[in-house]
């Protein structure tokens, strides 16, 4: 059996990252940037107020108290958006708006809280500073200072960034696309009647969610029956708008009527291995298509299914987009109740964490079968190859779980 290390490691060898597009901002939320980015004009690029007052010169109040306050003749009013040149007269004051204009000669604002809100002559009640409640040209970046660096994943802060310095689209790697294929003559959709010996089908249904929980656009595919060239062709109509392809079930070492692993011998470089891990084992990737688009083929088990994309799907989606993955060292907790582990495997046991606490706890019910029980955990419990036991109160790796 191949380490996990190992396995991984083939599969990052293997990846080659998406190219680059330019993405308008409205696609371009979790995308990748290739190039640093940076100010092209003053960020603001214009002197404004930072407060709804009166745009004053300070020297003009600077005698102004709770008990005396200075009273200026108000000169008009500037509202966001105006255009036009305001010049303020000395000994008057101008009505401002947030994020409007500084007219020319005003070098502070006084917040219209510390003001009795007159329109003809305002009484102002305390002294400001110059420069006071005054956003000034260039204050949040200059012409050519670095805004984002290239290797930046874009949230939501960065595109509003994006889009304030006046960039309408951006070079960078696109979210992978993910479609996902279960298959099985047992599998029928969610929701509908079962006859005895069919289940519904759960796997493709978690494995898009996961996808898409890592920030991926993923569909799930119609369920395909164990027929080769069924599978043939669903791989080969589902690579069409896929950037990487997920199979589940069908890799069994030697049952059978294993018709995936059947079916991509023959198509592509697919490699089906055994990974000394439990749950999942059975292990198959490769690369299919004239793009060589990646495939997992991943255990029907649905905990080995959703394992696996933990431990190598989703590495797998950082490096299409050559973000840099690494894995995170594990968190570390104590158990509270003994658990057992089969030699030469390393085990992922699901567990709920008690994380202020420093406590992990295994939940009832291990096999590869059980969601229910994987439903219930926040953590699993990492219990090394060599390791067959561990007892109450030990230190654990544990891997935190969305």
């Amino acid at each position: 059996m191949d380490s996990i290390e190992t396995y991984l490691a083939d599969i990052m060898a293997a990846i080659r990252p998406l190219p680059p597009r330019e993405l308008t901002l409205a696609d371009a939320l979790g995308a990748v940037l290739v190039d640093d980015v940076t100010a092209r004009w003053p960020l603001p690029s214009f002197d404004n107020s930072a407060m709804d007052g009166y745009a004053v010169r300070a020297a003009d109040v600077a005698a102004a108290s709770a008990d005396n306050p200075v009273v200026l003749a108000v000169d008009g009013e500037v509202a966001a958006g105006d255009t036009g040149r305001r010049d303020l007269v000395p000994g008057s004051v101008i009505r401002i708006m947030t994020g409007a204009s500084m007219p020319a000669g005003a070098d502070a604002v006084v917040p219209v809280e510390q003001t009795d809100g007159g329109t003809d002559r305002v009484a102002i009640h305390a002294a400001v500073a110059e420069g006071a409640s005054v956003r000034l040209t260039g204050g949040d970046a200059r012409p050519g200072d670095m805004l984002l660096t290239a290797g930046t994943r874009l949230g939501a802060v960065h595109l509003g960034l994006l889009a304030a310095a006046g960039h309408g689209t951006v070079q960078a790697r696109p979210r992978p696309r993910v479609t996902v294929i279960s298959t099985g003559n047992e599998l029928v959709e969610p929701g509908s009647e079962l006859t005895p010996g069919q289940i519904w089908e759960s796997n493709a249904t978690m494995l898009a969610a996961a996808a898409r929980e890592a920030g991926c656009p993923a569909r799930r595919y119609p369920i395909v029956r164990d027929d080769i060239d069924a599978v043939l062709a669903a791989v080969q109509d589902a690579l069409t708008g896929a950037d990487l392809l997920i199979t589940s079930g069908g890799v069994s070492m030697g049952a059978e009527h294993d018709v995936v692993k059947a079916a991509l011998t023959t198509l592509g470089t697919v490699t089906f291995r055994k990974v000394a891990m439990q749950p999942g084992m059975p292990q198959g990737f490769g690369m299919v298509g004239p793009a060589g688009t990646p495939i997992f083929t991943l255990p029907g088990n649905p905990v080995s299914a959703y394992v696996s994309f933990r431990l190598f799907v989703r590495p797998a989606l950082d490096a299409l987009q050559d973000s840099g993955w690494e894995r995170g060292k594990p968190a570390q907790a104590v158990l509270t109740q003994p658990v057992r582990s089969p030699a030469e495997k390393r085990s992922f046991l699901r567990a709920v964490l008690d994380g202020p606490a420093g406590l992990v706890t295994p939940v009832s019910g291990q096999a590869s079968h059980q969601l229910a029980s994987l439903a219930k955990a926040n953590a699993l419990v990492i219990v090394p190859e060599q390791v067959t036991s561990l007892d109450a109160g030990e230190t654990v790796d544990v891997l935190d779980l969305p």
